[in-house]
Parts: structure tokens; C-alpha cells; sequence
């Protein structure tokens, strides 16, 4: 009797140090997250991601990929509009590729250390262990942590994290507007610590020419598409442009003054124009006043210079017929204007040999949006920065007049202002989702 009391006893105490295991508070979550932060070496995490932050909802198709030490490579897709967007950050910097496009932005930035993103891994655990009043719950098989949000756009005030218990990987993000409305969602599929990539894997030419793949091939495979897309790429034209490389399209920039009028700047015959805006080639014309080309290959404003190969830059004068596309141009209207604005003109104007729509905005603040569809290919190298619009990755450029520069569903749109706040500017450019050309 005495041993069987004995036994039960053990029995007991052994239950009640495994239920202790199984359960932590926050404090102990968050110290062991710290470390999984400090160890952490590499991850791969595909997921959906839905955004109701237009009149409709969007989804997207997420995958990120990471690589200590700054390695990153995030690709954004919307399967319904067939539109692939790729970021990458390698030890050349950082771009913004639109591949169905043939379009990559680069340019010198610390992304995104400067800025969270909801489908990063860090930037949820900083969030975390940076919200010292931060809430937490469980569930059955995730910790939930619910903690102030860190964006660019200002209307997300707060988020919601679900976390694996096993190992701590991301499951489930629903961040919300000051009201408590959910305005993204994001869901992963699939979350793996130390994944292993290949030496090229976050190369920029290797991910504008493998973006339509489900994956990026082996080694071995790659070679053999990166040879039929060259072979390809010359016979179509589609080769990437450098800057300063004549035949490819000019960007106008068009800000607007205290009197709504549109102040625009363009570029001559070859290189790259001093204002910084998004400007390669051939010689443009638009309302406004025209900024002198540097020699060409050159630029200024502290913009990283980019370079192609000679093959590349001699097939990319030709492309699709200019008639085709024109006709399918609709000009797309943000359903979006801050109060106080009212649209006051819209006029045709020429970027290079390609059509353009210039809406001028005048009221409170002031400020133009350019819509056109490139037909051409460029590499531009700008001085400016990452900003998040949540459907898509736009770049801003200026200083006093500043230009947002991003393209959506085939149309490269161009913002410029001189007094719009940022965050109205984040506004205005998400206004486009979802809509269509009139």
C-alpha cells in the first residue's frame, strides 16, 4: 500500500512539472524570441496575403526569403491580374523589379532595417518585444500577441500575431485601423528556419529572368534558362537597358505649385536628367520646364549608377507595335482625393515616343499623377527609398518636390507634389487598386 501511494505520488508530481513546461507567460515568449532573433541564419515563408485597404478586397501571393546577414528577396503576386513584383537586397543594393515589365528600380538603402513589413519575420518579433504593453493570450497551438503596429502607413495603428508553439514560426497577422477594422491579412502556409539558398538566389538578373517560375530552378537549370532567355531576349528586344542608353522611355515628373500649375522636367537625347526623377534615354516632351542631359551613363543627386551588357542594351530599341498598347490605354482615377483637393485638368502629353495621362490635382495641396504604359525596358538608378502601399512597392525620389513612382496591372504611375504629405501620397497611391481605365 505504502508503495503503491508512493507511486501515485511520482505520478502526480511528474504531471504537474510537464503542465508547468507547457505553459509560459509573455515574458518568458519574448525573452525566447530575443533569441531566436539573435540566432537567427536564414527562413523561407509563403502565404497569402489580403488587403482591404481598397473598395474591394485584394489578395496576394507572398514569399519571402532570408539570408543573414541583409540577404532579402520578397515576391508579391496578384494571380488574378497575373503581376509579379520582386524585392531584392543584395550587396549591390537594393531593387524593385517588375519583371512582366522589364522594369527595376535600384538604389543605395538600408530596407528594410528603416521599416517594418508585415510579412517579415523581424519586423513582427520587434514589434513584439518592442510593445512593452504589449497583450497575449493562447490558443491550442499558437501564442497571440497583440501589439502596437510600426508602418509606413500611419491608418494601421494595431496588429495581431499568431505564433507556433513549437518553434515560434509566424502563422496568422491581422493588422487594424484606429477603428479595430481589419485592413491586412496575411496567413502562411509555410514557414522554415534555415532554409538553404543557392549563391545566386537573390541575383537580380537571375530573378528578372526566372520571376515567372513557381520557384527559382537548380543551378544547373538556371544556366540552361538563362541561356534561352538570352537567345530570346534578342530576337523580342527584351533586354535590360542601363542608364544612358539611348531608345529607352523618359519619365517626366510633373509637381505641382501653390497655383496648380504642372511643373515637369525631362531628359535629352542620351543619360540619365538631373532632377532624379525615373528618366532613361530618348529625348521627351511635356508641359513644364526641361532639365538639360547630362553625358551619357552619368547622373546626379547621388544616384547609383546602373550598367548592362553591350548585347543586351543594342536589342532594346525595338518593341511591342506603340498602336496596340495605346489603344488599350485607360486612364485610371484614384477613388481617393483628400479633402479640400478637387481634380483640375487631364491632359494627354508624350514620354519620349509613348502616351501619357497627367491629372493635375489643385486645392489644399497640390500635386499631379502621370499614368502610362512603358513599352520600353529600363534600369533605373535612383536616390531614394522603399515605401510600402501594401498591393505593391513603390520608390520615392525628391526632396521639396517629391515624386512616388510604382506601376500596377501594366501602368506605370508617377506622383509628384510639393506639399501632399506622406501620408496622404500613401493614400492616394492605394487609391488605384482595383480600379480600372476609363
Amino acid at each position: 500500500m505504502r508503495r503503491f501511494t508512493w507511486v501515485i505520488a511520482l505520478v502526480v508530481s511528474l504531471s504537474l512539472v510537464l503542465a508547468g513546461c507547457g505553459k509560459k507567460d509573455a515574458g518568458a515568449v519574448v525573452k525566447d524570441l530575443d533569441g531566436v532573433i539573435n540566432k537567427l541564419d536564414s527562413y523561407q515563408g509563403v502565404g497569402r496575403m489580403v488587403l482591404n485597404t481598397g473598395q474591394e478586397p485584394q489578395e496576394y501571393q507572398v514569399e519571402v526569403w532570408y539570408q543573414n546577414p541583409h540577404y532579402y528577396r520578397i515576391s508579391l503576386k496578384n494571380d488574378k491580374k497575373d503581376i509579379t513584383q520582386i524585392v531584392l537586397r543584395n550587396d549591390d543594393g537594393v531593387f524593385v523589379l517588375t519583371p512582366h515589365l522589364n522594369k527595376s528600380f535600384r538604389f543605395q538603402s538600408d530596407w528594410p532595417e528603416n521599416q517594418g513589413q508585415v510579412y517579415l519575420y523581424q519586423s513582427l518579433v520587434q514589434s513584439i518585444i518592442m510593445d512593452k504593453d504589449r497583450q497575449f493570450i493562447t490558443d491550442p497551438n499558437a501564442y497571440v500577441f497583440d501589439v502596437m503596429a510600426n508602418y509606413q502607413n500611419g491608418s494601421l495603428a494595431r496588429q495581431k500575431i499568431w505564433l507556433d508553439k513549437k518553434n515560434y514560426s509566424p502563422k496568422h497577422v491581422e493588422v487594424s485601423d484606429a477603428n479595430a477594422n481589419v485592413m491586412v491579412i496575411v496567413d502562411f502556409s509555410q514557414f522554415e528556419f534555415g532554409k538553404k539558398f543557392e549563391k545566386d538566389s537573390f541575383d537580380m538578373q537571375r530573378n528578372m529572368t526566372s520571376w515567372n517560375l513557381k520557384s527559382l530552378p537548380t543551378a544547373a537549370a538556371a544556366n540552361g534558362t538563362k541561356a534561352a532567355n538570352t537567345a530570346n531576349n534578342a530576337s523580342a528586344g527584351n533586354g535590360i537597358v542601363s542608364s544612358g542608353t539611348v531608345g529607352s522611355s523618359a519619365a517626366v515628373a510633373g509637381t505641382s505649385d501653390g497655383s496648380g500649375k504642372a511643373a515637369g522636367s525631362t531628359t535629352g537625347a542620351a543619360g540619365q536628367g538631373t532632377t532624379g526623377a525615373v528618366s532613361q534615354g530618348a529625348s521627351s516632351t511635356a508641359s513644364g520646364t526641361g532639365t538639360q542631359a547630362k553625358a551619357p551613363g552619368t547622373n546626379t543627386n547621388g544616384a547609383v549608377s546602373s550598367t548592362s551588357p553591350a548585347g543586351a542594351a543594342a536589342s532594346t530599341s525595338t518593341s511591342a507595335p506603340a498602336g496596340a498598347a495605346q489603344a488599350q490605354f485607360g486612364v485610371i482615377e484614384p477613388f481617393y482625393t483628400p479633402s479640400g483637393v478637387k481634380r483640375q485638368d487631364m491632359n494627354e502629353i508624350k514620354l519620349g515616343e509613348e502616351k501619357a495621362m497627367m491629372l493635375r490635382y489643385s486645392g489644399k495641396f497640390n500635386y499631379t499623377l502621370v499614368e502610362s504604359r512603358p513599352q520600353a525596358q529600363t534600369v533605373s538608378a535612383l536616390p531614394g527609398d522603399i515605401v510600402d502601399l501594401g498591393y505593391t512597392l513603390a520608390v520615392i525620389t525628391g526632396g521639396e518636390k517629391k515624386m512616388l513612382t510604382w506601376t500596377y496591372d501594366g501602368v506605370e504611375f508617377r506622383l509628384s507634389t510639393a506639399d501632399l504629405p506622406m501620408t496622404e501620397m500613401i493614400k492616394v497611391a492605394q487609391a488605384v487598386q482595383g480600379e480600372t481605365g476609363k
